[in-house]
């Protein structure tokens, strides 16, 4: 039976901030779908939030994410925020050394994976005349590092996904924004590390903006950061 709660999608879901932004909206009584590759660690992750579902697939796929967002809006109700938080590709690695392998593949999860999961959302989400699309991003994203040629690449590409499409749905009542976190993320008592909690607050936050006020890109980074 068709459920008419609204939905949040995460994907890229992992145990630090994809799984602190599906608890914030689980919390403000949306369905949670956590979708990542890893099929065990999403299973566990979904177990300790309340009401959400686990739904392995890999967002560099065309017909998975468009057989995953039919699945989703059939059994769950409609989409009403997509996150789209991938990892993996930070590591170091020179561009004489990258194999074109490793290059696409960081491209293909980084980038092409939001453009997949953000047009399958955005024409459903057109049809209703509302919803968020948040894009997670990093320094990365608007600069490159020795060593991140490729995480730099995929997370450049996108910052400018992000950016088209907030122009193009915007006037159809779509939020899209972009978030730039510039840190680690994770627990420190000297505040050199973001908080995920707070982060997925932050998140939930730009979901609720009025139409009035949206933010289209921002930055996060940690209050004792030497300038």
């Amino acid at each position: 039976m068709r459920k008419e709660k609204q939905v949040a999608v995460v994907v890229g879901a992992g145990p630090g901030l994809g799984a602190a932004a599906a608890r914030r909206f689980a919390e403000a009584d949306m369905t949670a779908v956590l979708v990542s590759r890893n099929t065990e660690r999403l299973k566990d992750l979904a177990a300790g939030i309340d009401g959400a579902v686990a739904y392995p697939c890999d967002a560099t796929d065309e017909v998975e994410v468009e057989e995953m967002f039919t699945y989703i809006e059939a059994e769950h109700g409609p989409v009403e925020v997509l996150v789209y938080n991938p990892g993996g590709g930070f590591g170091r690695t020179s561009v004489v050394d990258q194999s074109a392998e490793r290059f696409r593949l960081v491209w293909e999860f980084t980038a092409f994976g939001g453009f997949l999961c953000g047009r399958a959302v955005a024409q459903r989400m057109q049809k209703r005349g509302h919803g968020t699309i948040l894009f997670t991003g990093a320094t990365a994203s608007l600069r490159g590092g020795k060593g991140f040629a490729a995480f730099a690449s995929g997370k450049f590409a996108l910052r400018a996904l992000g950016q088209s499409m907030a122009r193009e749905l915007g006037p159809d009542g779509i939020h899209v924004a972009q978030i730039n976190i510039d840190g680690m993320i994770g627990e420190s008592s000297d505040g050199s590390k973001l908080d995920p909690v707070e982060i997925a607050e932050t998140y939930y936050g730009l979901h609720k903006q009025s139409k009035t006020n949206w933010t289209h890109e921002l930055d996060i980074r940690p209050w004792s950061e030497a300038w």
